[in-house]
């Protein structure tokens, strides 16, 4: 069975303003809030008949993600800003959204790693951020061991 795409659509490519602005293409239907952990998405796809892969959606700063549409690609579809282009994208699976040294930590106690990986997407992404949000190493650390004990009941 093949993989349906979550965007199929004609986009306009765009150029950020200033030397070496990028060229790119805004994806409105996609929020990093709604969607996506971290404000980045891996997708593979295409753009016209240029192949895409392994590439990332980028959070525009506004709650929106756009794709960057390198010169090799340009050139080879032969489009620049202000031209319009026909995106699919496939969203790449992503294995794991817990950080190694939160895993780690959550593996040392079953259980609540078990309960935590039962919580809706979201709230894991909302729970890891608060975590990652923290500059301090010895707060975090506090607040990792919380966690664990409030799903190692």
């Amino acid at each position: 069975m093949d993989k349906k795409p979550f965007i199929e659509n004609d986009y306009l490519l765009q150029k950020f303003e200033g030397k070496g602005g990028w060229t790119y293409a805004l994806i409105p239907e996609v929020s990093k809030e709604k969607r996506f952990p971290f404000g980045l998405k891996k997708v593979s796809g295409s753009i016209d008949d240029y192949k895409l892969e392994n590439c990332t959606l980028m959070p525009f700063g506004n709650g929106q993600l756009f794709l960057p549409v390198k010169a090799e690609i340009r050139k080879s579809i032969k489009k620049e800003a202000g031209d319009w282009v026909r995106i699919i994208l496939f969203a790449e699976e992503i294995p794991e959204i817990i950080p190694e040294e939160i895993l780690e930590c959550l593996k040392d106690a079953p259980k609540a790693y078990q309960r935590f990986k039962q919580l809706p997407d979201q709230e894991q992404i909302n729970q890891i951020e608060a975590i990652l949000e923290i500059k301090k190493q010895d707060t975090k650390v506090e607040k990792i061991v919380r966690l664990i004990e409030k799903f190692n009941y």
